[in-house]
């Protein structure tokens, strides 16, 4: 299979998104560094769904289901949801919140940060992390 180059700065959000799923899929997570930098405007969800899509994503990266580089992409892109749902309701300033502000900031995404990050987002919404 041969994936075209993608030029960061001029994709769009969402076929970012189908790129990352793509290479997850097929094998091709060595190319995710370049893809998974594109990171553009998240949409707004409604602040549940936005919670739930983190909350998903931080268990994924606990129980490490799934190789490193997808676990990055999708736990990158739950919280940038979150963060884009918690700026849609002015006012709105909780824990989770500002978790997920400080996060979508960092530019190195280790397993060690994902895990802590993982960890403390669970804490702060009382959701038992996988096996615990």
């Amino acid at each position: 299979m041969v994936l075209p180059l993608i030029n960061p700065l001029t994709v769009s959000g969402r076929t970012a998104r189908r790129w990352v799923t793509l290479a997850c899929l097929s094998g091709f997570s060595a190319l995710l560094p370049a893809v998974a930098a594109v990171q553009g405007t998240a949409r707004a969800l409604p602040y549940a769904e936005a919670l739930a899509r983190s909350q998903a994503a931080a268990q994924a990266v606990l129980a490490r289901s799934g190789e490193e580089s997808c676990l990055r992409g999708k736990l990158t892109n739950a919280l940038l949801g979150l963060s884009a749902s918690c700026q849609a309701e002015p006012g709105r300033a909780d824990p989770a919140c500002a978790l997920a502000e400080r996060a979508v900031v960092q530019l190195s995404w280790s397993l060690p940060f994902m895990e802590a990050t993982a960890r403390e987002l669970l804490g702060l919404i009382g959701s038992p992390a996988p096996g615990g």
